[in-house]
Protein backbone atom coordinates (compact mmCIF):
# COMPACT_ATOMS: atom_id res chain seq x y z
CA UNK A 1 0.00 0.00 0.00
CA UNK A 2 0.82 3.77 -0.44
CA UNK A 3 0.74 6.87 2.22
CA UNK A 4 -0.29 8.48 -1.15
CA UNK A 5 -4.06 7.81 0.78
CA UNK A 6 -3.23 10.66 3.42
CA UNK A 7 -3.03 13.57 0.99
CA UNK A 8 -6.21 12.21 -0.79
CA UNK A 9 -7.85 12.16 2.12
CA UNK A 10 -6.90 15.43 3.35
CA UNK A 11 -8.38 16.67 0.08
CA UNK A 12 -11.61 14.50 0.53
CA UNK A 13 -11.68 16.55 4.56
CA UNK A 14 -11.53 19.86 2.50
CA UNK A 15 -14.05 19.54 0.17
CA UNK A 16 -16.81 17.95 1.88
CA UNK A 17 -18.43 19.89 3.14
CA UNK A 18 -18.93 21.63 -0.18
CA UNK A 19 -19.33 18.90 -2.01
CA UNK A 20 -21.78 16.60 0.09
CA UNK A 21 -24.70 17.46 -1.98
CA UNK A 22 -23.18 16.64 -4.90
CA UNK A 23 -21.93 13.39 -3.43
CA UNK A 24 -25.96 12.66 -2.28
CA UNK A 25 -26.68 13.10 -5.74
CA UNK A 26 -24.16 10.88 -7.57
CA UNK A 27 -25.05 8.38 -4.71
CA UNK A 28 -29.00 8.23 -6.03
CA UNK A 29 -27.98 8.57 -9.61
CA UNK A 30 -25.00 5.47 -9.58
CA UNK A 31 -24.57 5.95 -13.55
CA UNK A 32 -23.08 10.00 -12.57
CA UNK A 33 -26.14 11.17 -14.36
CA UNK A 34 -25.51 13.14 -17.74
CA UNK A 35 -22.21 14.28 -16.60
CA UNK A 36 -20.70 10.24 -17.23
CA UNK A 37 -21.31 10.95 -20.93
CA UNK A 38 -19.38 14.37 -21.08
CA UNK A 39 -15.73 15.01 -21.24
CA UNK A 40 -14.10 14.84 -18.14
CA UNK A 41 -10.35 15.17 -18.50
CA UNK A 42 -8.28 17.66 -21.05
CA UNK A 43 -4.26 16.47 -21.34
CA UNK A 44 -1.91 19.36 -22.82
CA UNK A 45 1.94 18.30 -23.24
CA UNK A 46 4.12 20.70 -24.66
CA UNK A 47 6.96 17.95 -26.36
CA UNK A 48 7.46 19.42 -29.92
CA UNK A 49 9.92 21.77 -31.10
CA UNK A 50 6.92 23.84 -32.32
CA UNK A 51 5.41 23.72 -29.06
CA UNK A 52 8.46 24.70 -27.10
CA UNK A 53 9.08 27.74 -29.61
CA UNK A 54 5.82 29.00 -28.94
CA UNK A 55 6.15 29.56 -24.85
CA UNK A 56 8.10 33.38 -23.53
CA UNK A 57 12.07 32.41 -22.75
CA UNK A 58 14.42 33.97 -20.80
CA UNK A 59 17.48 32.31 -21.18
CA UNK A 60 16.42 29.60 -22.16
CA UNK A 61 16.59 27.47 -25.76
CA UNK A 62 14.95 25.13 -27.90
CA UNK A 63 17.60 21.99 -29.37
CA UNK A 64 16.24 20.68 -31.90
CA UNK A 65 16.53 17.45 -33.33
CA UNK A 66 14.24 13.50 -33.16
CA UNK A 67 13.35 14.54 -29.28
CA UNK A 68 13.66 18.64 -28.89
CA UNK A 69 14.54 19.39 -26.05
CA UNK A 70 14.31 23.04 -23.62
CA UNK A 71 17.64 23.76 -22.03
CA UNK A 72 19.47 27.00 -20.46
CA UNK A 73 21.02 29.15 -23.04
CA UNK A 74 22.44 32.39 -20.79
CA UNK A 75 21.13 32.31 -17.42
CA UNK A 76 18.58 35.05 -16.83
CA UNK A 77 18.78 35.29 -13.47
CA UNK A 78 20.23 33.91 -9.86
CA UNK A 79 18.39 31.68 -7.28
CA UNK A 80 18.97 31.91 -3.72
CA UNK A 81 17.72 28.23 -2.43
CA UNK A 82 17.56 27.16 1.17
CA UNK A 83 16.86 23.13 1.09
CA UNK A 84 14.22 23.12 3.31
CA UNK A 85 15.19 19.48 3.86
CA UNK A 86 18.31 20.37 4.74
CA UNK A 87 19.14 23.31 5.27
CA UNK A 88 21.66 24.41 2.66
CA UNK A 89 21.57 28.13 1.69
CA UNK A 90 23.45 27.40 -2.33
CA UNK A 91 23.01 29.87 -4.87
CA UNK A 92 22.13 29.05 -8.43
CA UNK A 93 21.87 30.36 -11.87
CA UNK A 94 18.54 30.11 -13.96
CA UNK A 95 16.16 30.33 -17.24
CA UNK A 96 12.65 30.08 -17.45
CA UNK A 97 10.06 28.68 -19.63
CA UNK A 98 6.51 29.48 -19.66
CA UNK A 99 3.98 28.28 -22.22
CA UNK A 100 1.52 29.76 -23.85
CA UNK A 101 -2.13 30.04 -22.08
CA UNK A 102 -3.66 26.59 -22.59
CA UNK A 103 -7.91 27.06 -22.43
CA UNK A 104 -9.15 24.04 -20.78
CA UNK A 105 -11.65 21.92 -22.74
CA UNK A 106 -12.85 20.98 -19.66
CA UNK A 107 -13.27 23.31 -16.83
CA UNK A 108 -11.34 21.85 -14.55
CA UNK A 109 -11.63 21.07 -10.35
CA UNK A 110 -8.31 19.60 -9.99
CA UNK A 111 -5.19 19.32 -12.48
CA UNK A 112 -2.15 17.17 -12.19
CA UNK A 113 1.53 18.60 -13.58
CA UNK A 114 3.82 16.00 -15.31
CA UNK A 115 7.32 16.57 -16.48
CA UNK A 116 10.24 14.00 -18.46
CA UNK A 117 13.88 15.88 -18.32
CA UNK A 118 17.27 15.01 -17.44
CA UNK A 119 19.19 16.83 -14.73
CA UNK A 120 22.93 15.87 -14.61
CA UNK A 121 24.72 16.57 -11.46
CA UNK A 122 24.60 20.27 -10.48
CA UNK A 123 21.05 20.74 -12.20
CA UNK A 124 17.43 20.72 -10.78
CA UNK A 125 14.10 22.41 -12.41
CA UNK A 126 10.89 23.95 -11.01
CA UNK A 127 7.68 23.08 -12.34
CA UNK A 128 4.82 25.97 -11.69
CA UNK A 129 1.27 26.47 -12.54
CA UNK A 130 -1.05 29.75 -12.69
CA UNK A 131 -4.50 29.29 -13.84
CA UNK A 132 -7.36 31.72 -14.25
CA UNK A 133 -11.21 30.90 -12.60
CA UNK A 134 -14.42 30.50 -14.80
CA UNK A 135 -15.35 33.86 -13.22
CA UNK A 136 -12.04 35.78 -14.61
CA UNK A 137 -10.13 35.72 -11.20
CA UNK A 138 -6.34 34.54 -10.98
CA UNK A 139 -4.41 31.85 -8.97
CA UNK A 140 -1.27 33.17 -7.57
CA UNK A 141 2.21 31.38 -9.12
CA UNK A 142 1.59 27.38 -7.76
CA UNK A 143 4.90 25.08 -7.13
CA UNK A 144 3.97 21.93 -8.67
CA UNK A 145 7.33 20.69 -7.93
CA UNK A 146 10.99 20.68 -6.97
CA UNK A 147 12.70 18.17 -8.77
CA UNK A 148 15.72 16.57 -9.53
CA UNK A 149 16.49 13.18 -10.68
CA UNK A 150 19.32 12.92 -8.10
CA UNK A 151 19.52 13.34 -4.24
CA UNK A 152 22.60 15.08 -3.92
CA UNK A 153 22.10 18.64 -5.24
CA UNK A 154 18.90 19.35 -3.20
CA UNK A 155 16.26 17.10 -2.13
CA UNK A 156 13.14 16.87 -4.70
CA UNK A 157 9.78 17.95 -2.92
CA UNK A 158 6.35 19.13 -3.07
CA UNK A 159 5.11 22.43 -1.33
CA UNK A 160 2.83 22.58 1.57
CA UNK A 161 0.77 25.56 2.21
CA UNK A 162 0.01 26.80 -1.15
CA UNK A 163 -3.19 28.38 -1.03
CA UNK A 164 -5.15 31.49 -2.03
CA UNK A 165 -8.54 30.41 -0.28
CA UNK A 166 -10.25 29.13 -4.16
CA UNK A 167 -7.88 26.53 -4.81
CA UNK A 168 -5.17 24.64 -3.64
CA UNK A 169 -2.14 22.31 -4.02
CA UNK A 170 -2.22 18.96 -2.28
CA UNK A 171 1.11 17.87 -2.99
CA UNK A 172 0.89 17.25 -6.57
CA UNK A 173 -2.44 18.15 -7.11
CA UNK A 174 -4.48 21.69 -7.55
CA UNK A 175 -8.00 21.55 -6.45
CA UNK A 176 -10.64 23.88 -6.22
CA UNK A 177 -11.71 24.30 -2.58
CA UNK A 178 -14.95 24.35 -3.34
CA UNK A 179 -16.30 22.66 -6.63
CA UNK A 180 -19.63 22.47 -5.32
CA UNK A 181 -19.99 26.33 -5.99
CA UNK A 182 -19.33 26.43 -9.14
CA UNK A 183 -16.15 27.81 -9.97
CA UNK A 184 -13.49 25.60 -12.12
CA UNK A 185 -10.08 26.80 -13.54
CA UNK A 186 -10.66 27.73 -17.28
CA UNK A 187 -7.23 28.29 -18.32
CA UNK A 188 -3.56 28.09 -16.99
CA UNK A 189 0.02 28.42 -17.91
CA UNK A 190 2.57 26.32 -16.92
CA UNK A 191 6.75 27.91 -15.90
CA UNK A 192 9.57 25.77 -16.27
CA UNK A 193 13.14 27.01 -14.30
CA UNK A 194 16.28 25.25 -15.03
CA UNK A 195 18.42 25.85 -12.43
CA UNK A 196 22.59 25.04 -12.99
CA UNK A 197 25.39 25.83 -10.51
CA UNK A 198 27.05 29.19 -11.22
CA UNK A 199 29.75 29.06 -13.75
CA UNK A 200 29.14 25.91 -15.18
CA UNK A 201 27.81 24.99 -18.21
CA UNK A 202 25.77 22.50 -17.80
CA UNK A 203 21.32 22.47 -18.09
CA UNK A 204 18.43 19.87 -17.26
CA UNK A 205 16.81 18.98 -20.36
CA UNK A 206 13.09 18.88 -20.70
CA UNK A 207 11.12 16.66 -23.23
CA UNK A 208 7.74 17.09 -22.27
CA UNK A 209 5.74 19.19 -19.64
CA UNK A 210 1.97 19.16 -19.98
CA UNK A 211 -0.70 18.84 -17.59
CA UNK A 212 -4.22 16.70 -16.87
CA UNK A 213 -7.25 18.97 -15.93
CA UNK A 214 -10.53 17.49 -15.16
CA UNK A 215 -13.66 17.08 -13.43
CA UNK A 216 -14.87 14.21 -12.85
CA UNK A 217 -18.66 14.07 -11.13
CA UNK A 218 -18.55 13.12 -7.24
CA UNK A 219 -19.73 9.49 -7.69
CA UNK A 220 -19.99 6.14 -5.21
CA UNK A 221 -20.45 4.06 -8.77
CA UNK A 222 -19.72 4.32 -12.15
CA UNK A 223 -21.05 3.18 -15.64
CA UNK A 224 -19.86 -0.38 -16.48
CA UNK A 225 -17.97 -0.85 -19.65
CA UNK A 226 -18.46 -3.45 -22.36
CA UNK A 227 -15.81 -5.75 -22.65
CA UNK A 228 -13.39 -6.19 -25.04
CA UNK A 229 -10.71 -8.73 -26.88
CA UNK A 230 -8.59 -10.20 -23.79
CA UNK A 231 -4.53 -9.83 -24.46
CA UNK A 232 -1.93 -10.12 -21.25
CA UNK A 233 1.07 -8.43 -21.26
CA UNK A 234 4.05 -9.88 -20.23
CA UNK A 235 5.21 -7.48 -17.42
CA UNK A 236 8.13 -8.26 -14.69
CA UNK A 237 6.35 -9.14 -11.54
CA UNK A 238 7.70 -7.76 -8.14
CA UNK A 239 6.75 -7.52 -4.61
CA UNK A 240 6.94 -4.29 -2.67
CA UNK A 241 6.64 -6.62 0.94
CA UNK A 242 9.49 -8.85 0.12
CA UNK A 243 11.59 -5.34 0.88
CA UNK A 244 8.92 -5.08 4.75
CA UNK A 245 11.75 -3.03 6.56
CA UNK A 246 14.50 -2.08 3.85
CA UNK A 247 15.84 1.72 3.99
CA UNK A 248 13.11 2.61 5.96
CA UNK A 249 13.95 6.27 5.28
CA UNK A 250 12.15 6.10 2.18
CA UNK A 251 8.39 5.91 3.16
CA UNK A 252 8.84 3.29 5.70
CA UNK A 253 10.42 1.03 3.65
CA UNK A 254 8.78 -1.64 1.16
CA UNK A 255 4.93 -2.05 2.66
CA UNK A 256 4.46 1.72 1.61
CA UNK A 257 6.33 1.03 -2.17
CA UNK A 258 3.45 0.18 -4.03
CA UNK A 259 4.09 3.08 -6.68
CA UNK A 260 8.14 2.63 -7.32
CA UNK A 261 7.27 -1.48 -7.33
CA UNK A 262 4.47 -0.85 -10.13
CA UNK A 263 6.61 2.04 -12.08
CA UNK A 264 9.69 -0.45 -11.94
CA UNK A 265 7.59 -3.63 -13.53
CA UNK A 266 6.65 -1.00 -16.73
CA UNK A 267 10.68 0.82 -16.55
CA UNK A 268 11.64 -3.04 -17.03
CA UNK A 269 8.97 -4.08 -19.64
CA UNK A 270 10.17 -1.24 -22.19
CA UNK A 271 13.72 -3.01 -21.70
CA UNK A 272 15.22 -0.44 -19.08
CA UNK A 273 16.77 -1.10 -16.30
CA UNK A 274 19.00 0.57 -13.71
CA UNK A 275 22.82 -0.39 -14.22
CA UNK A 276 25.02 -1.78 -11.78
CA UNK A 277 26.55 1.10 -10.94
CA UNK A 278 23.36 2.94 -10.10
CA UNK A 279 22.45 0.11 -8.11
CA UNK A 280 25.80 -0.54 -5.82
CA UNK A 281 24.57 1.69 -3.21
CA UNK A 282 21.79 -1.29 -2.22
CA UNK A 283 22.94 -4.08 0.21
CA UNK A 284 24.05 -6.98 -1.94
CA UNK A 285 21.87 -8.82 0.50
CA UNK A 286 18.68 -8.06 -1.01
CA UNK A 287 16.63 -8.74 -3.54
CA UNK A 288 15.19 -6.93 -6.79
CA UNK A 289 17.45 -3.88 -5.62
CA UNK A 290 16.02 -1.90 -8.60
CA UNK A 291 12.61 -1.89 -6.30
CA UNK A 292 14.63 -0.05 -3.66
CA UNK A 293 16.49 2.10 -6.66
CA UNK A 294 13.17 3.27 -7.60
CA UNK A 295 11.64 4.21 -4.04
CA UNK A 296 14.71 6.29 -3.62
CA UNK A 297 14.22 8.29 -6.30
CA UNK A 298 10.35 8.97 -6.54
CA UNK A 299 10.85 9.98 -2.77
CA UNK A 300 9.26 13.45 -1.55
CA UNK A 301 10.96 14.86 0.98
CA UNK A 302 8.36 16.90 1.66
CA UNK A 303 5.23 14.38 1.38
CA UNK A 304 7.90 11.90 3.28
CA UNK A 305 6.66 9.41 0.36
CA UNK A 306 7.05 7.54 -2.46
CA UNK A 307 3.45 7.98 -3.89
CA UNK A 308 3.80 11.27 -5.46
CA UNK A 309 2.55 10.89 -8.84
CA UNK A 310 4.23 13.02 -11.20
CA UNK A 311 7.73 12.29 -9.52
CA UNK A 312 7.35 8.54 -10.46
CA UNK A 313 6.55 9.61 -14.06
CA UNK A 314 9.70 11.32 -13.72
CA UNK A 315 11.26 8.63 -13.07
CA UNK A 316 10.79 6.68 -15.56
CA UNK A 317 11.17 9.10 -18.08
CA UNK A 318 14.82 9.91 -16.36
CA UNK A 319 15.33 5.85 -18.43
CA UNK A 320 16.54 6.40 -22.23
CA UNK A 321 14.06 7.12 -24.85
CA UNK A 322 10.93 7.21 -22.07
CA UNK A 323 7.84 9.64 -22.05
CA UNK A 324 5.27 9.22 -18.53
CA UNK A 325 2.50 11.03 -18.13
CA UNK A 326 0.02 11.21 -15.38
CA UNK A 327 -3.74 11.71 -16.44
CA UNK A 328 -7.06 10.29 -15.35
CA UNK A 329 -8.80 7.74 -18.14
CA UNK A 330 -12.74 7.07 -18.37
CA UNK A 331 -13.62 3.74 -18.35
CA UNK A 332 -11.69 0.41 -18.90
CA UNK A 333 -12.31 0.49 -22.46
CA UNK A 334 -9.64 3.03 -22.30
CA UNK A 335 -7.01 0.71 -20.60
CA UNK A 336 -8.28 -2.01 -23.21
CA UNK A 337 -6.96 0.30 -25.50
CA UNK A 338 -3.72 1.03 -24.46
CA UNK A 339 -3.19 -2.66 -23.32
CA UNK A 340 -4.06 -3.95 -27.05
CA UNK A 341 -1.68 -2.17 -28.23
CA UNK A 342 1.06 -3.32 -25.51
CA UNK A 343 0.78 -0.38 -23.22
CA UNK A 344 0.65 -1.41 -19.52
CA UNK A 345 -0.71 0.84 -17.24
CA UNK A 346 -0.56 2.07 -13.48
CA UNK A 347 -3.97 2.58 -11.78
CA UNK A 348 -4.74 4.28 -8.25
CA UNK A 349 -7.57 2.81 -6.21
CA UNK A 350 -8.62 2.61 -2.78
CA UNK A 351 -11.14 0.07 -1.68
CA UNK A 352 -12.70 -2.03 1.44
CA UNK A 353 -11.46 -5.84 1.14
CA UNK A 354 -15.59 -6.79 0.67
CA UNK A 355 -15.28 -4.94 -2.50
CA UNK A 356 -11.96 -6.63 -4.54
CA UNK A 357 -12.62 -10.06 -4.35
CA UNK A 358 -9.42 -12.18 -4.01
CA UNK A 359 -7.42 -9.26 -2.82
CA UNK A 360 -7.10 -10.29 0.72
CA UNK A 361 -6.94 -6.79 2.02
CA UNK A 362 -8.13 -3.27 2.20
CA UNK A 363 -6.60 0.46 1.48
CA UNK A 364 -7.15 3.82 1.52
CA UNK A 365 -4.70 4.09 -1.46
CA UNK A 366 -2.73 1.53 -3.45
CA UNK A 367 -1.09 1.17 -7.09
CA UNK A 368 -1.39 -1.64 -9.37
CA UNK A 369 -0.06 -2.42 -12.79
CA UNK A 370 -2.52 -3.38 -15.59
CA UNK A 371 -1.56 -5.72 -18.05
CA UNK A 372 -4.43 -7.37 -19.25
CA UNK A 373 -7.78 -8.84 -19.57
CA UNK A 374 -8.99 -12.16 -19.74
CA UNK A 375 -11.70 -13.18 -22.60
CA UNK A 376 -14.51 -12.31 -20.22
CA UNK A 377 -13.11 -9.14 -19.29
CA UNK A 378 -11.60 -9.52 -16.22
CA UNK A 379 -8.35 -7.03 -15.27
CA UNK A 380 -5.07 -8.84 -14.68
CA UNK A 381 -2.92 -6.86 -12.78
CA UNK A 382 0.62 -7.74 -11.23
CA UNK A 383 -0.19 -6.66 -7.77
CA UNK A 384 2.78 -5.34 -5.75
CA UNK A 385 0.86 -6.00 -2.63
CA UNK A 386 1.50 -9.59 -2.94
CA UNK A 387 3.87 -11.76 -0.21
CA UNK A 388 6.22 -12.75 -3.06
CA UNK A 389 6.75 -12.08 -6.86
CA UNK A 390 5.28 -15.12 -7.51
CA UNK A 391 1.98 -13.95 -6.49
CA UNK A 392 1.92 -11.05 -7.85
CA UNK A 393 -0.15 -11.83 -11.16
CA UNK A 394 -3.91 -11.58 -10.16
CA UNK A 395 -7.12 -11.74 -11.67
CA UNK A 396 -9.59 -9.24 -10.45
CA UNK A 397 -13.49 -9.03 -11.32
CA UNK A 398 -14.49 -6.09 -13.70
CA UNK A 399 -17.27 -4.86 -12.71
CA UNK A 400 -15.42 -4.49 -8.70
CA UNK A 401 -12.39 -3.16 -10.02
CA UNK A 402 -13.94 -0.58 -12.89
CA UNK A 403 -15.92 0.82 -10.06
CA UNK A 404 -13.47 1.00 -7.22
CA UNK A 405 -10.53 3.03 -9.28
CA UNK A 406 -13.27 5.51 -11.30
CA UNK A 407 -15.04 6.30 -8.14
CA UNK A 408 -14.85 9.49 -6.49
CA UNK A 409 -16.28 8.87 -3.41
CA UNK A 410 -16.34 5.93 -1.26
CA UNK A 411 -17.26 4.84 2.20
CA UNK A 412 -14.27 3.77 4.31
CA UNK A 413 -14.36 1.25 7.19
CA UNK A 414 -15.77 3.68 9.82
CA UNK A 415 -19.15 4.28 7.44
CA UNK A 416 -17.17 7.89 6.63
CA UNK A 417 -17.49 9.27 3.28
CA UNK A 418 -13.89 9.45 1.79
CA UNK A 419 -12.43 10.52 -1.71
CA UNK A 420 -11.49 7.77 -4.34
CA UNK A 421 -9.10 8.92 -7.21
CA UNK A 422 -11.56 8.98 -9.99
CA UNK A 423 -9.41 7.67 -12.49
CA UNK A 424 -5.83 8.46 -12.18
CA UNK A 425 -3.30 6.67 -14.31
CA UNK A 426 0.43 6.48 -15.08
CA UNK A 427 1.11 5.85 -18.55
CA UNK A 428 4.74 5.13 -19.25
CA UNK A 429 6.13 4.19 -22.96
CA UNK A 430 9.06 4.62 -25.36
CA UNK A 431 9.44 8.18 -26.97
CA UNK A 432 8.88 6.66 -30.24
CA UNK A 433 6.38 4.68 -30.43
CA UNK A 434 5.17 2.11 -32.86
CA UNK A 435 2.43 3.66 -34.64
CA UNK A 436 -0.20 0.89 -33.52
CA UNK A 437 0.98 2.65 -29.94
CA UNK A 438 0.66 6.40 -31.06
CA UNK A 439 -2.95 5.88 -32.35
CA UNK A 440 -3.88 4.14 -28.73
CA UNK A 441 -1.98 6.81 -26.77
CA UNK A 442 -4.19 9.48 -29.21
CA UNK A 443 -7.07 7.58 -28.70
CA UNK A 444 -7.05 8.39 -24.92
CA UNK A 445 -5.90 11.85 -25.35
CA UNK A 446 -2.58 11.78 -24.70
CA UNK A 447 -0.20 13.23 -27.21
Amino acid sequence: MTRSASRRTVLAAAVAAAAGAAAASAAASPSGGAAARTPLVDNRFWSTYRDWRSGADAGTKVVAGRRPSLVIATPSGRTEYTDPHTGTTSTWESATWTSQVHRCTVPATEVIASWNARTPAGTWLTVELRGTYSDGGKTPWYVMGRWAAGDADIKRTSIDDQSDDRSSVWTDTFAIDNPAGGLRLASYQLRLTLHRKPGTRLTPAVWRVGAMASDIPDRFTVPASTPGAGRELVVPRYSQNTHIGQYPEYDNGGEAWCSPTSSQMIIEYWGREPTARDLAWVNPAFDDPQVCHAARYTFDYQYDGCGNWPFNAAYAATYKDMSAVVTRLHSLSDLETLVRAGIPAITSQSFLEKELTGAGYGTAGHLMTVIGFTPDGDVIANDPASPNNQAVRRVYNRREWENIWLRTKRYNAAGKVVSGTGGVCYVYWPAHPKRAQQRALGAVGIR
